[in-house]
């Protein structure tokens, strides 16, 4: 990609943190790109599809961390919380290195517009995550008892809004948060509710 093009992308992104997506202007942008208004519409037609492109820009990025991760059937069967994790962590961590494009990423998939756009949205570059659902339902059967874009909708959006809460200074970036917050998309309330059981002691006589 052209690198002034990335440059106006990087700069839209972190508009959208610092002046919200209905609130951003492209003098906003053009100043934070250090280009003209007019150089902008050179390289985009409205702030629309600059939006737009900085979606798919962004989402592109995190479906490449699936290109390079590798499930092993047999791990997966032998701990399959574990595998789950083992792709989950680096998604979270993705985007959580990057405040501008998680904030912009929640606030766009948050907005009226969304449904319209991703509608007609090409995802082919998410076949590798696909993939790997497709692995885990031949393995794990009971999952296909589950709406799968209701499952899936909950779990990637449910990482970007942590993520958003990280760098947003609202949860720390520790160890502690990724575990927690793994915990209540693997097993939800109920792993936490489960009454401990009490460890055997010897008793007084």
């Amino acid at each position: 990609m052209d690198d002034t093009r990335t440059r106006i992308l990087s700069a839209a992104m972190k508009a959208v943190r610092q002046y919200g997506l209905e609130g951003v202007r492209i003098q906003n942008i053009s100043e934070l790109a250090e280009l003209s208004p007019g150089a902008l519409y050179r390289y985009f037609d409205s702030k629309e599809q600059l939006m737009a492109e900085c979606f798919t820009y962004v989402d592109k990025q995190a479906a490449a961390i699936f290109d390079k991760l590798k499930l092993n059937p047999l791990n997966m069967l032998a701990d399959p919380l574990g595998a789950v994790k083992s792709l989950w962590l680096p998604y979270f961590r993705f985007w959580v290195a990057r405040p501008d494009e998680t904030v912009f990423y929640h606030r766009f998939r948050d907005s009226a517009a969304f449904p319209e756009f991703y509608s007609t949205q090409e995802t082919s570059y998410f076949d590798a995550f696909g993939d790997m659902v497709r692995l885990f339902r031949r393995l794990f059967p009971s999952l296909t008892e589950i709406n799968q874009n209701l499952l899936w909708l909950h779990v990637l959006t449910t990482t970007v809004m942590y993520a958003k809460y990280v760098v947003e200074g609202q949860l720390p970036n520790d160890e502690e948060t990724e575990d927690t917050v793994f915990q209540f998309l693997s097993v939800g309330l109920s792993g936490y509710l489960m009454p401990r059981k009490q460890k055997r002691g010897k008793l007084k006589k």
